[in-house]
């Protein structure tokens, strides 16, 4: 943990690589565990409060959704002190009324990936965290207040379905989806809010609607020329949101994000490696002692 630690951390996805408004900034490139984060975070103030901001698929949008290093990009930012994450996602609309341009703040998720680590543990320690609400239910009420000033379109509420890419979706496999009861559809939140959750961290998402995906027959498939449109109109929203965000954020979190791990550890102490117990220290440290 650094001097003067960062409290929020904002990870931006496609079409948010930096975040202008902090000042008093220091970039830190770290290595972790798990191996290199996305690109180096840079720390700043932010309406007074000490931010990090992550460029999840790095600098120039090189790394796909797939090659993410979720698990070294979670631990950094736990590393550097941070308590409360706000991701920046771009998602397609499995919804009528859930338009391009709009805001979501998703309250479940759906995990349709299949070649990404989903957990910080094993390697002879086994826990099975509790994920039945998987988005951190303070922090995305504070996030759904601070978009809401902005004056955007946000809907409070939805089921996120992660697959996993890059492809998008075909027609067949989108209509799957809404007749799931999804919502939103992306491509990097899974395993991300797992992995937060499982660092004890608070973490929310910022949902940019940028296209009806492939299942509406009165609108154009989703393609990157038109998401990276829409998220390029939204850039001032998303900025303006978080700087309320920061603005309002109480000093204290009142969740149970802060001690998700207190009944997920079922391993004997005794039987943990003591390589994955130094791995994993940064997690579990305050349990084992």
């Amino acid at each position: 943990m650094i001097k003067n630690p960062p409290t929020l951390a904002v990870i931006g996805g496609s079409g948010l690589y930096s975040m202008p408004g902090l000042q008093d900034i220091q970039e830190y490139t770290l290595s972790t565990p798990f191996g290199q984060p996305s690109a180096p975070i840079v720390v700043g103030t932010l309406q007074g409060l000490r931010t990090a901001f992550l460029a999840r698929h790095g600098h120039g949008h090189h790394i796909s959704p797939t090659e993410i290093n979720y698990a070294a990009n979670i631990y950094a930012l736990k590393s550097l002190g941070v308590s409360r994450v706000v991701s920046i996602s771009a998602c397609g609309s499995l919804r009528e009324d859930y338009a391009p341009g709009d805001l979501a703040i998703p309250d479940q998720l759906f995990d349709l990936t299949r070649d990404r680590r989903r957990s910080f543990f094993g390697d002879g320690f086994v826990a099975h965290i509790g994920v039945a609400d998987p988005f951190c239910p303070e922090l995305s009420a504070q996030l759904l207040h601070a978009c809401q000033a902005s004056g955007a379109v946000v809907h409070p509420a939805g089921a996120f379905i992660t697959i996993e890419g890059p492809r998008f979706s075909t027609k067949a496999e989108s209509n799957t989806y809404r007749a799931w009861g999804m919502s939103l559809i992306g491509m990097t939140t899974s395993p991300e809010a797992f992995l937060a959750r499982e660092a004890e961290l608070c973490y929310a998402v910022m949902a940019h609607i940028t296209d009806y995906d492939v299942w509406h027959v009165e609108e154009n498939p989703v393609s990157v020329e038109a998401v990276i449109a829409v998220l390029t109109r939204n850039a001032q929203i998303a900025q303006q949101s978080v700087a309320t965000l920061a603005r309002e954020l109480p000093a204290e979190r009142s969740c149970t994000c802060s001690h998700a791990l207190c009944d997920a550890l079922i391993t004997d102490p005794a039987a943990i490696p003591p390589e994955t117990r130094q791995k994993l220290d940064l997690l579990v440290g305050k349990y084992l002692k």
